[in-house]
């Protein structure tokens, strides 16, 4: 499979506006399988964090005040990620966060989002539920370390993601694996899921 840029954020809220902002951002390249370049960082927008989500996240005011300004890390993970294919779990949301960042440093979107979180529900559906965390220890996939911060679900994502792309390989059949099957694939029906597979067998 090509590389594809996972990403994930901590952010002050679920929908971004001027009081809902990102304040932190992790990238992993994955590339054949595996972790092959790594980009985190805190970032400073100028919002206060509410008490729930320091407690969720663990990332404080105090912390913040020091973190890079949120353009400057904006536009060093922009050129980091360049038109690498995007991939998050739960991708809607930090797709929101990523394009409305982005569009603040007059930067827009290139590429399509795949997420992890509709593929695993239509290729594990045995999974008590999708939520990341469950995932990863249904598959037995390593611990990437505390939950709710940025590196440590992007790693968890990207993990996921290698080993979705070996249930499609060994289940399933493919030999051939790319971004834009993945994103195909989120959007059918989980019913109809082997039956799409199947045009795509032997390639």
């Amino acid at each position: 499979m090509e590389r594809i840029a996972v990403i994930d954020f901590e952010t002050t809220g679920i929908s971004p506006s001027s009081s809902c902002r990102a304040t932190e951002i992790a990238v992993v390249i994955l590339e054949q399988g595996r972790i092959v370049e790594r980009y985190q960082s805190l970032m400073n927008a100028g919002v206060r964090v509410p008490a729930f989500i320091e407690q969720l996240t663990g990332i404080s005011n105090a912390m913040l005040r020091t973190a890079p300004s949120a353009e400057q890390v904006m536009n060093e993970v922009n050129e980091f990620v360049g038109i690498t294919p995007l991939l998050a779990h739960n991708a809607a949301f930090d797709q929101k966060f990523w394009d409305f960042e982005l569009g603040r440093i007059k930067r827009t979107r290139l590429q399509n989002f795949a997420c992890s979180l509709l593929l695993a529900r239509r290729l594990m559906p045995a999974a008590p539920n999708h939520k990341l965390g469950t995932l990863t220890t249904f598959a037995n996939l390593p611990d990437t370390g505390k939950a709710h911060r940025a590196m440590a679900d992007a790693e968890m994502a990207a993990n996921l993601t290698a080993h979705l792309a070996q249930e499609l390989r060994h289940k399933h059949g493919l030999r051939e694996l790319s971004h834009d099957l993945l994103v195909s694939l989120q959007k059918v029906p989980a019913a109809k899921i082997n039956e799409h597979l199947k045009r795509h067998r032997g390639f």
